[in-house]
């Protein structure tokens, strides 16, 4: 099973946690590298020193609502919204740098846009992998936004989103989004996971001590969201100058400003994050530094141990500050850290901050040649149906409209392509023929033209149906040396010239060329 825990904040706090922050930071420091992304918003908006840009462009489809709360924050102040039922999915698709790791956030604030008491149930996909189901329901009720996070490396050149309705989806309402964040990474930060397999879906990123909201950019270079944490333990406060470059993951200074303790020769308990969470694997990154003024004596050694089971051992923490990580933790239930102080450790333990992931499978992908294939075709029609963006095949029952997909290798292929009667227009790509796993192409009563574009490479065809189009040019040759083809459709297009005498003596083939084609017999 996997989990996904949403982050609740108030949409008035989140207003006014902006408003009043320092606004000559705010200039100083430079945009976080990425795309922000304002659903529905119909121009560029400047919010605190982040450009946030319109959707268009990056989405097919869809319709813009308005949301009218008073004092709402402007990136909640519309969204987009999905009502085609037919779609399979609705994807945004944004262009990266191939190998690079970002961080994806969506945002979701309801606003009772389409007249229901009740935000809808949708999924959420990312790159073809199911990424999480988006209800809101309980963060709306209380008057709360809610965004989802995750951290991915890319695959290819685009990174993709998409919406798309579940079992729980009801018909009158539509999957929506208010907001679509990717902020780019260095390359060092989270490095021990391989994301090349995994991804890592934020769980809880806290800074301990700290009672007011969250801190992200300016404060953190790449915009990730810090919220407060405390318990009964004491707090204590940092006296030196924190350097992001002297920690691995770069938590900002202003998230390790506190710190939870405990007297001398104690043991310090937190019970972090404040939730139960499910049987599973986890990423877990814990930020230590000792809060006195720097001196020979700021030093402290205790052992850290995360439900009863040695995390590390002998950490020495200064004023410079230290990171520990483990990077496939099993945890379940409630989650306890233990910091044991050594016998002669001046100073009780101190921890700062913290980060859980969830390890996330990737899972299959797509055959790179069929998606370039695909998105190629896509791109000759002039009306593709809706939901052909995103990843052609993945995940299987949100494949594009007309596809079907076999697992071929370990790679989802296309196995079948059937858009008989959608009025496509357009022509049909030459990369129809880079499809080697393809067995039907059915593409009969649309308005395609231009020539039948080479397929002799297809050698799985069976069917080939391009009846009641537009085509012209002659019938190729290549036809007949398919050697599992059993059907060839092409009446009432424009096709003229000779039929190819190894078509006409190929046996075992329906043939299907008269009515309207201007042929030699």
């Amino acid at each position: 099973m996997k989990a996904v825990f949403t982050f609740a904040v108030p949409f008035l706090l989140i207003f006014f946690f902006f408003f009043f922050a320092d606004f000559s930071f705010a200039i100083a420091a430079p945009p976080p590298r990425g795309y922000y992304i304002n659903c529905g918003a119909p121009t560029e908006e400047n919010i605190e020193g982040i450009p946030w840009i319109p959707d268009e462009g990056f989405v097919n489809g869809g319709n813009v609502s308005q949301i009218d709360s008073p004092g709402i924050m402007p990136l909640l102040s519309t969204l987009r919204y999905f009502p085609d039922t037919k779609s399979r999915k609705n994807c945004f698709v944004i262009r990266v740098s191939k190998g690079s790791k970002y961080i994806v956030r969506t945002t979701y604030y309801y606003g009772g846009f389409d007249g229901r008491n009740e935000p809808p149930v949708f999924d959420q996909i990312i790159d073809g992998m199911r990424w999480s189901t988006v209800d809101t329901l309980e963060n709306y009720a209380a008057g709360l936004t809610s965004y989802y996070e995750i951290m991915v490396a890319a695959q290819r050149k685009t990174i993709s989103v998409c919406l798309a309705r579940n079992a729980n989806t009801a018909t009158a309402s539509s999957p929506f989004i208010s907001g679509l964040e990717l902020v780019s990474l260095e390359n060092s930060m989270y490095n021990s996971t391989n994301f090349s397999k995994y991804a890592l879906s934020t769980i809880a990123r806290h800074r301990f001590g700290h009672e007011d909201s969250l801190i992200s950019y300016p404060d953190d270079p790449f915009n990730r969201y810090w919220q407060s944490f405390t318990d009964a333990n004491p707090v204590v406060e940092c006296h030196s100058n924190i350097s992001s470059p002297d920690f691995w993951n770069f938590p900002p200074p202003a998230a390790l400003m506190k710190g939870l303790t405990t007297s001398r020769g104690k043991e310090l308990l937190i019970n972090w994050p404040p939730f139960d969470l499910p049987n599973t694997s986890y990423y877990i990154a814990l930020y230590f530094q000792d809060n006195r003024t720097p001196s020979p004596f700021s030093w402290r050694v205790f052992d850290v141990a995360v439900n009863g089971r040695a995390f590390y051992s002998g950490l020495n923490i200064s004023t410079e500050g230290v990171m520990v990580y483990g990077s496939q933790w099993p945890l379940a239930g409630k989650t306890t850290i233990t910091l044991t102080p050594a016998f002669d450790s001046p100073v009780g333990p101190v921890i700062n901050a913290g980060e859980l992931f969830q390890i996330v499978p990737i899972g299959g992908r797509t055959l790179t040649r069929d998606v370039i294939a695909m998105e190629n075709i896509a791109r000759s029609f002039a009306n593709p149906p809706q939901d052909w963006k995103g990843d052609p095949c993945l995940p299987k029952q949100n494949s594009w409209t007309g596809l079907t997909c076999d697992i071929y290798g370990g790679f989802a292929r296309v196995a079948t392509l059937n858009l008989t009667n959608f009025g496509i227009s357009g022509v049909l790509s030459d990369s129809i023929g880079n499809l080697t796993a393809i067995t039907d192409i059915w593409l009969s009563g649309n308005k395609l033209a231009g020539k039948i574009p080479q397929m002799g490479n297809l050698k799985e065809l069976a069917s080939l149906h391009l009846a009641d189009n537009e085509f012209t040019g002659s019938i190729p040759s290549f036809l007949a040396n398919l050697p599992n083809i059993k059907e060839i459709f092409l009446q009432n297009n424009k096709l003229s010239g000779p039929i190819p005498e190894s078509l006409k003596n190929r046996s075992g083939i329906d043939l299907r060329i008269s009515s309207a084609n201007q042929l030699e017999m």
